[in-house]
């Protein structure tokens, strides 16, 4: 929190510029931002990788404001994305804007996505007050095996669910915005019913294949 000025016009300059950055972005799209993740180009990289039946169980515009963005610290997308088997998630990272060391690129620890998932989170049973739990502990992590991917704007980023991966705080003068999305093969998966995100008749996973 120390990024944050409380002092009046300060945070209400930010606010105000995160606003206008969103309806720059949306001003400029032909198509409604949910529908991006259905672009051809992306579904025919991910029949590439053999995919059969890929589901999106999410996706997210992720900001990353100058001075104030804050960091995403080291975890597992399978933590949060619990499936049986694992190694059925897979995300991804599109940078809208390049990705710097100074900005808050992304950060990965080489083959840690065969050590299986240390930390799950979980829905609390019924009538808990936090609604969500954790089993197992995130283990201390040597920073020095994270590897820095600074991208352009436009790269994109394969992360397998179980890979660790983080991002530091964007300490610099210019953001680093992107948009990203999970997937997941529904073919011969199962959801597992504890994540805290699920699908209903209402509202069930997309498939990506149009």
């Amino acid at each position: 929190m120390d990024s944050w000025c409380w002092k009046g016009s300060c945070l209400q300059t930010e606010c105000v510029t995160m606003q206008r950055r969103i309806g720059e972005i949306v001003a400029e799209m032909e198509v409604p931002l949910h529908c991006r993740t259905e672009f051809s180009t992306q579904q025919a990289l991910v029949r590439s990788l053999g995919l059969q039946k890929p589901v999106v169980v999410q996706s997210m515009y992720i900001f990353k404001q100058p001075h104030i963005g804050g960091e995403a610290s080291s975890h597992q997308d399978a933590t949060f994305l619990y499936t049986e088997p694992l190694g059925r998630v897979l995300g991804v990272w599109i940078a809208l804007e390049d990705a710097t060391l100074e900005n808050g690129c992304l950060w990965f620890i080489p083959g840690s996505h065969t050590s299986g998932v240390e930390r799950r989170m979980v829905r609390a049973p019924a009538g808990s007050v936090t609604g969500l739990n954790f089993l197992g502990s995130e283990p201390a992590r040597d920073d020095s095996l994270f590897v820095p991917t600074p991208v352009q704007r436009g790269a994109l980023i394969l992360i397998h669910g179980e890979v660790v991966h983080k991002s530091e705080a964007n300490l610099s003068d210019r953001s680093r915005h992107a948009y990203t999305f999970h997937l997941m093969e529904a073919s011969g998966t199962t959801w597992s019913p504890e994540n805290w995100l699920q699908p209903t008749a209402e509202l069930p996973f997309p498939p990506l294949y149009t």
